[in-house]
């Protein structure tokens, strides 16, 4: 298949509200070929990335909106004009490809259609741009509601996060410490010629200084290291862990932060992983077994606890909470296009829902880490304060620096909030709370 009709049928599926780019792409990358499979991936979440800009020019060039039966060849304009706008393509191959892939839709009438707007695109879209650049949408290529939030609460740091969005995520290795030392783990890359430097803020971080095949890399069949981005990694060693303890890890697809707590202490009494769907947990084994670790894992949703829970206490409880995932748009561009605005209080009541229902199997004494990739405050810190006043047992602790570093990120009035940082971490939230009581019964 040609790699531009597949990344507009994986992009059409998203436009129609029935898919991520997560779910309806890798389909669409079986059908093309090898060597196509990178161009593919870039055009689909290239295109997905600067979507808002593309839209908006789209916008000035057609004579009228498509309908949504038509979302394909909506999908494959915008292709076409991230092809021309943002990639090294030659303009007559990313017209005449473009253009020929509507026979394959089965709609010829598209061919003049696009084939003219893309030929329009290519001599007038510099002037064009230049006009809508006065809207932020355009200019920072997010949706109006995330633009306006951002804003709104983040006024003096907005324009920087939707840099940061837009911007290529960095390749980022956490190193197993059952095996080696961060350092000893940077020699190998260095004897092995991969140029990597160690992250601020997580001691077993290490960003690569450009992206590589991980099963190239040193030891990784024998679980050396795992790509996991550093603001992900804070959360093991925020939780304290110590030996005997017992621990719950919910909503721990896919499983990074379930193998990290198992590799930073090796004597916990156990670890107990959930998640909701039985497929997300496949992930979760398969990372599991690689590293040589165990967990009992658990289908099920956190906030039954009647369904999935023994009656043991944990003593320490991993909350990585469902979310709008605002702080990692950069790795899943396409949230630009199917989170909205009516999505983060619906999110908030789930997170104070899922919190409610376990604390109570927290111990007394315990900690609950509560986190999420989410850049609004609605979904972190007004869900913790909320939680806090509803929960007399529940206090806040203070979030200390890690690896001889200042705490990451900004404190805010409950918890410390990553922003995105170009070439460094995710957006990321995380509050620790401490049970010095139980409910009253």
């Amino acid at each position: 298949m040609n790699p531009r009709l597949a990344a507009a049928k994986a992009l059409a599926a998203v436009l129609n509200g029935k898919a991520s780019l997560n779910s309806s792409l890798p389909t669409q990358l079986d059908k093309v070929e090898d060597r196509d499979r990178g161009f593919t991936q870039d055009l689909a979440f290239g295109t997905a990335r600067w979507q808002p800009r593309l839209s908006a020019l789209a916008a000035k060039l057609l004579q009228k909106p498509f309908k949504a039966a038509d979302a394909d060849v909506e999908a494959l304009l915008l292709v076409g004009l991230y092809q021309l706008l943002y990639t090294r393509v030659p303009p007559h191959a990313a017209i005449g490809e473009t253009v020929g892939c509507a026979d394959k839709l089965k709609k010829p009438w598209a061919k003049a259609l696009l084939n003219a707007v893309l030929r329009r695109a290519q001599r007038e879209s510099e002037t064009l741009l230049a006009e809508l650049e006065h809207d932020p949408v355009v200019r920072t290529a997010h949706p109006r509601w995330l633009q306006k939030s951002l804003k709104a609460f983040w006024p003096e740091q907005w324009e920087a996060i939707c840099a940061a969005n837009n911007a290529h995520p960095p390749m980022i290795l956490r190193v197993n410490r059952r095996h080696h030392s961060r350092d000893a783990y940077l020699g190998l890359l260095s004897a092995a010629g991969v140029a990597a430097t160690p992250c601020v803020y997580s001691q077993d971080g290490i960003v690569l200084d450009a992206a590589a095949d991980v099963r190239g890399l040193p030891g990784f069949a024998e679980g050396w290291i795992s790509v996991q981005d550093e603001a992900a990694q804070l959360a093991a060693d925020l939780l304290d862990l110590a030996p005997g303890q017992r621990v719950l890890d919910a909503c721990c697809a896919p499983g990074g932060k379930t193998c990290h707590i198992l590799e930073v202490e090796p004597k916990l009494a156990g670890v107990v992983a959930v998640d909701l769907e039985a497929k997300r947990l496949v992930r979760v084994r398969e990372n599991l077994e690689r590293l040589g670790l165990a967990a009992e894992l658990i289908a099920a949703d956190g906030r039954d606890t009647q369904a999935w829970w023994d009656g043991k206490p944990f003593q320490r409880i991993l909350l990585d909470a469902p979310c709008s995932a605002t702080g990692v748009i950069r790795r899943h561009p396409d949230i630009k296009l199917t989170r909205q605005a009516d999505d983060i209080a619906a999110l908030a009541q789930l997170q104070g829902e899922l919190l409610d229902a376990l604390w109570p199997t927290l111990d007394v004494g315990g900690i609950l880490l509560y986190a999420t990739c989410s850049t609004l405050p609605t979904e972190n810190t007004a869900v913790i304060e909320a939680f806090l006043g509803r929960t007399p047992g529940a206090r806040e602790l203070d979030i200390a620096g890690q690896n001889g570093q200042p705490a990451a990120g900004l404190k805010q009035p409950h918890g410390r909030q990553l922003l995105a940082q170009q070439g460094g971490h995710d957006g990321f939230y995380y509050a620790k709370l401490i049970k010095i009581a139980a409910a009253r019964g």
